[in-house]
């Protein structure tokens, strides 16, 4: 009979190495609007799902949209402005 055993360190991967960096959360933290964005175009996507989309129900899906989009911009417009070190002058 052999006998299952699991390896210490996968059950428990909480070494302070395995965390995230700080400039990982801020990049997290620099995406949150266009993940907003999105979770509420997948609630008006959602509503939708069950019935025919009325005319309420088109409106809210394309302000939605333009919402993702905005949000998607403006991140791209933030990370664009900063400059990487070692970068060409």
């Amino acid at each position: 009979m052999s006998h299952i055993v699991t390896v210490q360190e996968a059950v428990t991967a909480f070494a302070p190495w395995l965390e995230p960096t700080d400039a990982e959360l801020d990049a997290i933290d620099a995406e949150i609007p266009a993940i907003t964005a999105e979770v509420e175009l997948l609630d008006a996507q959602i509503i939708t799902l069950d019935r025919l989309p009325n005319e309420l129900d088109a409106r809210r899906l394309r302000r939605a949209r333009n919402r993702v989009l905005a949000a998607h911009r403006d991140v791209a417009n933030r990370t664009a402005d900063t400059s990487l070190p070692g970068g060409a002058a």
